[in-house]
């Protein structure tokens, strides 16, 4: 189980994939949690518009749009999320059905990546 999400940093998603070709896990093999950093109350959530990641033509909250690209950075098959509300677990059920734009994600994928080699 890796975080994952749009507040994951450049090295993290690095050590993931590094130790997931170690040990062979492979994307489809692979939980994901903490994709709010924690809090969907967070100002980033409120600050930035999570739906520029998804495929044209999807409705849906800026939670939900972070949840369903949390499946993308990176790459898992589950999300782990914690929560005592209904209303809130059926929102992100629902997201799931959200197209996400491969290559949004890769360019803020490839963005991280020169942030952290900048920092280097």
């Amino acid at each position: 189980m890796t975080r994952a999400g749009l507040l994951v940093d450049a090295d993290t998603l690095a050590a993931v994939e590094t130790l997931s070709a170690v040990l062979a896990i492979s994307p489809s093999d692979r939980w994901g949690m903490a994709p709010f950093g924690g809090d969907t109350t967070l100002e980033v959530w409120r600050a930035f518009n999570a739906r520029t990641f998804l495929t044209e033509g999807d409705e849906c909250t800026t939670v939900q749009a972070a949840f369903r690209v949390a499946y993308e950075i990176p790459k898992v098959a589950r999300i782990a999320v914690g929560t005592s509300s209904s209303s809130h677990l059926r929102a992100l059920v629902d997201a799931t059905t959200l197209g996400a734009d491969a290559s949004v994600v890769s360019r803020y994928r490839a963005l991280l990546n020169e942030r952290a080699a900048a920092r280097s």
